[in-house]
């Protein structure tokens, strides 16, 4: 694949006027990281995917319309199989709905490429760094969830299920905060299942899961099988969850579905409502 990288240097269009969080301090970041430089991936869909990533990143977009108020806030996880992110897509395009909604986003730039457990070391931080930094964001403390697409929604469930297992040990005073999302929602998720009837070994099942929304597609059979056996895990440990399941859509489509999960944008709105995420609609 090296061949085909583009060097983001050569881009600099591309860089956002959004403020960037660190996820880590200088020379403190856990575990592992590539040493090539960040490229992009270049695709002839017209999105932007990045790899090599070895300095993850929040990208803040406050929430609009709640001025002198906090917001509950979310945490974008972009998918790309754990070898890139996709920054727009399933990034900066889904945090601008969430503003929408009346919530603060954060799209998090994890590890790339192969390196998943550097990318739930990040998810974890990132919770824990946004929560101790809440009232500068202003953002609900107790209202900091997670959001992720295919690799994104299995990172995303990893930190969903096992905030309880640190994926690295404390370095400040920020990896006192806890860990634990208060909801999640998994987009298409990836790699929820263990290829036998059952539930992907990494991920930890009890009654303290965080309530969680799954989005999936019947004609997606790569993955749905996962979204399925991980809805009736978390009915048999009496989790809040619920999954959106449609006929058509496909994998990867984000915001752009021409298929019958087109609709789920607004479906998972209104459970964001159900579960007292957001106040429901006058």
């Amino acid at each position: 694949m090296r061949h085909l990288l583009l060097p983001l240097l050569v881009l600099p269009t591309l860089l956002s006027a959004n403020p960037l969080i660190e996820v880590w301090p200088e020379g403190k970041m856990p575990g592992k990281a590539t040493t090539e430089a960040e490229a992009l991936v270049p695709r002839k869909d017209g999105f932007t995917r990045i790899t090599n990533i070895s300095h993850p990143t929040l990208e803040l977009y406050p929430a609009k319309g709640v001025e002198g108020k906090a917001a509950p806030a979310v945490i974008v996880c972009p998918g790309g199989g754990y070898r890139y992110v996709v920054v727009d897509k399933e990034g900066s395009a889904i945090a601008k709905w969430l503003n929408s909604a009346g919530l603060t986003a954060l799209v998090l730039k994890y590890r790339t490429p192969d390196n998943r457990e550097g990318a739930l070391q990040d998810v974890q931080r990132a919770i824990r760094v946004v929560r101790s930094r809440a009232a500068e964001f202003a953002i609900e403390p107790a209202k900091i969830g997670l959001i992720g697409f295919s690799a994104g929604g299995h990172v995303s469930a990893r930190a969903s299920t096992c905030f309880d297992e640190p994926a690295y040990h404390a370095i400040d005073a920020i990896d006192g905060q806890n860990a634990r999302p208060d909801f999640a929602m998994l987009i298409y998720p990836a790699y929820l299942d263990d290829g036998k009837g059952g539930v992907s070994p990494d991920l930890k099942l009890s009654a303290t899961i965080p309530p969680t929304l799954l989005v999936h597609t019947d004609d997606d059979k790569s993955y749905v099988t996962g979204s399925r056996v991980y809805a009736a895990a978390l009915t048999e440990a009496k989790v809040e969850h619920r999954l959106l399941l449609y006929p058509t859509g496909g994998h990867g489509y984000g915001l752009n579905c021409n298929g019958d999960a087109k609709v789920w944008p607004e479906q998972a709105r209104e459970w964001l409502q159900s579960v007292k995420v957001i106040p429901t609609d006058p």
